[in-house]
């Protein structure tokens, strides 16, 4: 027997695309709703831009949903556009399914909740470990307009639902617009090839401070957890390792991993971005040289997404005492889900 019928918004991306396979091997019947159709083994694509409320609505006809997870968004020139625009797709979406009977939605955002938008980062200042009770921050962020949409819609359509709150997740995924894993595997790759030093490129704050992540199944495993225990419905969880770490110390490990020597971080931030705004050609090179899956490097990285985290002056650390004791007690070692990816990568030849 099946366990439900799930539609993964957002299913080749990182977050989704891992979801996606993770419930097609639980046994669900998997929808993937994406711009590009999913090419995964076991997941039903289905395509529509969310932004097109008509083109919605037809993708979404007769389809048997009973879960929805929303693993979607649209990056904009500046937060207010954000709020639109994520803000409408979530809208059209739900529209299309008003009829439909959901049971649950889950919903994925992150820790931009404490921190505030990208164009304000650590704007609410607020205190480490975050825990989910915490007040929103003040500014424009689209995580709340989704939140405020998915509560409006659950009143009015009567399912349940829950928000997962990862802070940076590791997992395989190539295209993705939110992908450390590989962004730092490329940039390793490319500095073993070129002989440059392995250097940090964020703030001091994030190399001596403590962190979290998450890895993709941990968020998965969460999401199946949250949606198939009525206990815990209606509730946002932080999601992340359970692990901590000092960057100064991954650092370390990750360029070992790579066979590198590892620089001393830098009194001011040396952003990828910048260090990297020569790669492509580079990166062709090493492509031919190693006869590698994916010559184009902008299909692999995102340098503005990993400074963007790297380089905050503000400690982040997400307290997981919530989703224990509504009883998710799943754990991962963060060293072990880059160690596991970058194997992957290699495997599927998408790095030296």
């Amino acid at each position: 027997m099946r366990t439900g019928n799930a539609l993964v918004v957002g299913a080749t991306g990182i977050t989704g695309g891992n979801l996606a396979s993770y419930l097609n091997a639980s046994g669900w019947t998997v929808y993937g709703l994406s711009r590009r159709a999913t090419e995964q083994s076991g997941v039903i694509p289905v395509t529509a831009d969310l932004l097109d409320r008509d083109a919605t609505e037809k993708a979404l006809a007769d389809l048997p949903i009973t879960h929805v997870f929303y693993c979607t968004w649209i990056k904009r020139d500046s937060e207010k556009e954000n709020v639109k625009a994520n803000g409408a797709m979530m809208q059209n979406l739900l529209d299309a399914l008003q009829s439909r009977k959901i049971q649950h939605v889950s919903l994925v955002t992150g820790t931009k909740q404490y921190l505030g938008s990208f164009e304000s980062y650590g704007s609410g200042k607020v205190e480490t470990p975050f825990r989910e009770s915490a007040p929103r921050v003040p500014g424009d962020n689209f995580y709340y307009a989704l939140e405020d949409t998915l509560f409006a819609a659950a009143e009015r359509d009567g399912f349940s639902w829950n928000v997962h709150r990862p802070h940076t997740v590791i997992g395989y995924a190539v295209g993705n617009a939110m992908n450390m894993g590989t962004t730092l595997a490329v940039y390793a790759s490319i500095c073993k090839e070129t002989g440059q030093p392995f250097t940090f490129p964020g703030s001091q704050t994030q190399w001596n401070a403590l962190t979290d992540l998450t890895d993709a199944l941990v968020l998965a495993r969460q999401m199946e957890w949250a949606a198939t225990t009525p206990g815990a419905h209606n509730e946002a969880f932080n999601t992340v390792n359970g692990d901590i770490f000092r960057w100064r110390r991954m650092w370390q490990e990750i360029g070992e991993f790579f066979e590198l020597d590892v620089a001393e971080c830098p009194d001011t931030p040396t952003p990828l971005e910048e260090q990297m705004k020569d790669s492509a050609g580079v990166w062709r090179q090493i492509a031919e040289k190693h006869d590698l899956a994916e010559p184009e490097v902008t299909k692999l990285v995102s340098w503005w997404h990993s400074d963007a985290d790297l380089g905050r002056e503000q400690e982040c650390v997400n307290d997981v005492t919530k989703m224990r004791e509504f009883g998710f007690d799943h754990f991962r070692e963060t060293r072990a889900a880059f160690f596991d990816l970058f194997t992957r990568l290699r495997a599927e030849r998408l790095i030296p």
